[in-house]
């Protein structure tokens, strides 16, 4: 069942069902407070929101698709910044601040022009968030606090059929302070001043003060657990898988994997191995690929060139299957790990998963227990679909550094793939002594005087995905983490010093962007 609520911003204009039925509700109370009501009285229901000017361009027909399990939330702002404005990125860094508006993309900004959020999650966060006056307020609230607990977020351009329509979207500095108080540390309400008076030349006192009298919104770890998804996308058709496995002279390591895929319940169809070794004069030392009998075929490259982000790029080349397992080679698997995942994967209807991968002895309390959006990837523990990465690859301008893995999952976001977190089936990483003949690569930056602070494949990174406010954000934690762990004290000399680290980082990543 379909309820779909029509507003102005300000009151409830009407309530109906997608079969035109019409709803009574109280007129008296907000938005919020009618969505709550609706839940209690439709457990079972998906509730839709919807500015009224957009009653016309309501996309119900697609809703069913897309929204394909109950926990779940929709939404989509029909302007180019969300509610809480471009400054929010002073306090996250997160993938999740610049929304790609053009494919369904996660983020925990939601909007009051259009969305959807099953009854159950409603009910679920009563005791928790308020029901206020703001709708948008509301929703983020929800969003912000269920991400992490499981609540899959998206912006969904595909609620209404008309982009055309911009409702024109009004900030306040009172209520950026006030939802950075209630959903972050406190000290990032003063980090967020500091940011706005350095980069904005504002000096907001007001709003400040004003957050301090409103209280963190805490909320259990369970709070969502007893809402399980069971999806209606049918995202595994074959369960066909290729698994690709980037190496260097770890042969002992490659073999004790490669015995855990032999050994899986679920029968691999292929292992793409890319065997690297920069001596020219060199031959491959894996030789039990031939030795033995494997139940799988292999598929193995043996190259002179160094770089993981080239190894796996000539592996994905390779993929015949429908799903492709994205491993290192030193990482070991139960029998059943294949089996136990790709039920989670159709249970959820994920198409790209990065798994708990841990060493072993990891705390138990510090490791992660909740399937949730995850922020970044994994390309030592993850299983994709082949498809949806057939046209991406692993950035060179990242080899030899870091940030090849982050950027590989935005590639993945900014086509409409969303990463999902499991913790379970767990994969145990040994973390292997680097094994084979490696040299260290030199760096273009590796003899400059003044040394670049962030690593430029970091500033990268930071460069094609953050905004503005995220990468200066940045630079003040930065600022004064490195403070603590470098040789100058002199407060004034190492401003002067980290000046010109961070400006030497911006000109190699710019130069690294220029490669081709």
């Amino acid at each position: 069942m379909i309820i779909i609520l029509y507003h102005n911003r300000n009151k409830v204009q009407k309530v109906i069902t997608q079969n035109n039925d019409v709803l009574s509700f109280d007129t008296t109370i907000t938005i919020a407070s009618v969505m709550t009501e609706l839940a209690f009285k439709y457990s079972y229901a998906k509730i839709v929101w919807c500015n009224i000017n957009f009653k016309g361009f309501l996309n119900l027909g697609e809703i069913e698709k897309i929204f394909h399990h109950n926990k779940m939330m929709l939404s989509y702002c029909s302007n180019d910044l969300n509610y809480l404005g471009k400054m929010i990125g002073y306090v996250e860094e997160s993938p999740f601040i610049k929304v790609n508006k053009k494919v369904t993309f996660p983020t925990w900004q939601m909007n009051s022009d259009v969305g959807v959020i099953h009854a159950s999650v409603l009910l679920a966060i009563k005791d928790s968030i308020k029901a206020g006056k703001n709708l948008d307020y509301f929703l983020n609230s929800i969003a912000k606090i269920g991400m992490p607990l499981g609540l899959l977020c998206y912006s969904e351009p595909r609620l209404f059929n008309n982009h055309d329509l911009i409702i024109p979207q009004k900030f306040s500095n009172f209520t950026l302070f006030r939802f950075v108080k209630q959903h972050y540390k406190t000290r990032w309400i003063f980090l967020l001043f500091l940011n706005i008076f350095l980069y904005e030349n504002q000096l907001l006192v007001l709003p400040v003060l004003s957050s301090l009298f409103y209280s963190k919104r805490k909320s259990k770890n369970d709070l969502l657990d007893k809402i399980q998804p069971h999806s209606l996308k049918q995202t595994v058709t074959t369960r066909n898988v290729d698994v690709i496995i980037p190496t260097l002279g770890r042969k002992k390591y490659l073999y004790d994997f490669l015995k855990d895929l032999s050994n899986q319940k679920h029968l691999i169809k292929k292992v793409i191995i890319v065997e690297q070794n920069p001596d020219v004069n060199s031959v491959s030392e894996l030789d039990y690929l031939k030795d033995e009998n494997w139940p799988f075929q292999i598929k193995h490259i043996f190259i002179h060139e160094m770089g993981a982000c080239n190894a796996r790029n000539l592996a994905i080349a390779e993929v015949d299957s429908e799903w492709t397992f994205m491993a290192d080679d030193d990482i070991r698997i139960e029998n059943n790990f294949l089996e136990e995942a790709f039920l989670l994967i159709e249970k959820q209807g994920g198409e790209q998963i990065t798994f708990g991968c841990y060493t072993s002895n990891y705390p138990k309390n510090k490791k992660i227990n909740q399937t949730f959006q995850w922020n970044a990837f994994g390309s030592g523990c993850s299983i994709v679909k082949s498809k949806n990465i057939a046209q991406i690859f692993y950035n060179t301008k990242f080899e030899f550094g870091f940030g090849e893995d982050s950027d590989f999952g935005m590639q993945l976001r900014n086509l409409g793939f969303d990463v999902l977190y499991f913790p379970k089936p767990e994969i145990l990483h040994l973390k292997a002594p680097i094994g084979g003949f490696r040299i260290k690569p030199v760096l273009a930056w590796q003899k400059d005087l003044i040394q670049p602070k962030p690593s430029p494949t970091i500033m990268l990174y930071k460069i094609l995905y953050l905004t503005s406010e995220q990468i200066n954000g940045y630079k003040t934690t930065l600022f004064f983490k490195y403070y603590k762990s470098q040789s100058i004290k002199n407060p004034f000399a190492y401003f002067s010093t980290f000046k010109k680290q961070w400006k030497s980082s911006i000109y190699w990543a710019n130069e690294l962007n220029k490669k081709e």
